[in-house]
């Protein structure tokens, strides 16, 4: 595992410049002009993000990983129920909030509501869980709980997954694109770390989304709840972010989007008694 993230991290560096530059060139040639409008930031991310899709194939190899009961995964007959439950267990505390902060001077509402950026959000809710949950909660954490050690296998990859959320270099991080950018990005993103109220506000609670999420994967032996978990609370985020305007900072309390702060914490302490309850009911059900 930790030649794989190491791995990952290498190649995505090495591979940045040149996923930068091939977009540059599109947009030179009046190709894919909206490429223009991204730094070298998002590029590196992608470039990650491809690194860690090229290497999976090895990663699952050599962990002799041939069947979903080698990750303690099994099929779900449930799992479109499971999926719906989820959306809206996260849904519902943090459409909630967003309400009640709307009412406050906190934010207000936009006056145009950004659909575009409303359609964006959906497809993420939609994408996004299906890949990470996939990855952090399916493969590393299967892989870890091989070891026989649950509590530290979710704590590994409950600190992995927030750590990957939480490390992003600033914006314009690298003025001028050259082969070594993506370590430089590598150097900035660890940043963050110096500031002990961004921590609080939000690795902490990134922390917790992740061991809410590795809970829900044990409780159900699937990945289906903990997918719908996921697309919830970046449906509720990403769309409120685009129809609501932060007026006021005030963090640690509330960071720059639903996900970060101290009220965030709360709320997915919230969603997380929810959803033990939720399963409690069912099994009584099912019993």
């Amino acid at each position: 595992m930790l030649v794989y993230l190491l791995a990952t991290v290498l190649i995505g560096a090495l591979l940045s410049p040149f996923l930068f530059w091939g977009a540059q060139s599109l947009v030179a040639h009046g190709s894919l002009t909206f490429l223009a409008r991204y730094d070298f930031e998002t590029y590196f991310h992608r470039a990650l993000l491809i690194a860690a899709l090229i290497l999976i194939w090895p990663l699952v190899r050599s962990l002799e990983i041939r069947s979903l009961s080698d990750l303690q995964l099994a099929s779900n007959p449930h799992r479109w129920r499971d999926v719906l439950a989820g959306f809206l267990l996260s849904v519902i505390p943090l459409a909630c909030c967003a309400a009640i902060l709307l009412a406050t001077p906190i934010y207000s509402m936009r006056g145009a509501i950004n659909w575009s950026g409303v359609a964006k959000a959906v497809g993420a809710a939609a994408v996004v869980p299906l890949i990470e949950e996939t990855f952090f909660r399916g493969l590393v954490l299967g892989a870890l709980l091989k070891t026989g050690r649950q509590t530290m296998s979710i704590l590994l990859t409950s600190a992995l997954y927030s750590i990957v959320h939480f490390l992003k270099a600033p914006d314009r991080t690298s003025s001028t694109v050259t082969w070594l950018s993506g370590f430089n990005s590598i150097a900035h993103a660890f940043v963050q770390f110096a500031d002990p109220v961004l921590v609080a506000a939000g690795f902490t609670t990134l922390f917790l989304i992740g061991l809410i999420l590795a809970d829900a994967r044990l409780q159900t032996r699937s990945l289906w709840l903990s997918i719908g978990l996921h697309a919830g609370w970046i449906f509720t985020a990403g769309t409120f972010n685009r129809i609501a305007l932060r007026q006021l900072i005030v963090l640690p309390w509330l960071g720059k989007n639903l996900l970060v702060g101290i009220v965030p914490l709360a709320l997915a302490c919230l969603t997380w008694l929810l959803m033990r309850g939720w399963l409690k009911y069912v099994d009584a059900r099912n019993a």
